[in-house]
């Protein structure tokens, strides 16, 4: 059980400030492209219904 300790804090310790640098900047670009693609598909609704598309 010792060792099993000693290696969870060796990886906590390694990992601790690269886990927040890459997953900050990984989790803001992937919120953004989720945004962006949000907006394609409410425009493409609205631009349907506008023309008068019929949703049989």
């Amino acid at each position: 059980m010792g060792k099993f300790l000693l290696f969870k804090e060796i990886y906590v310790e390694a990992f601790k400030n690269w886990r927040n640098l890459i997953l900050e900047k990984y989790f803001k670009v992937f919120s953004w492209f989720c945004f962006i693609l949000l907006a394609i598909v409410i425009y493409a609704f609205a631009f349907r219904v506008s023309t008068g598309y019929a949703f049989d």
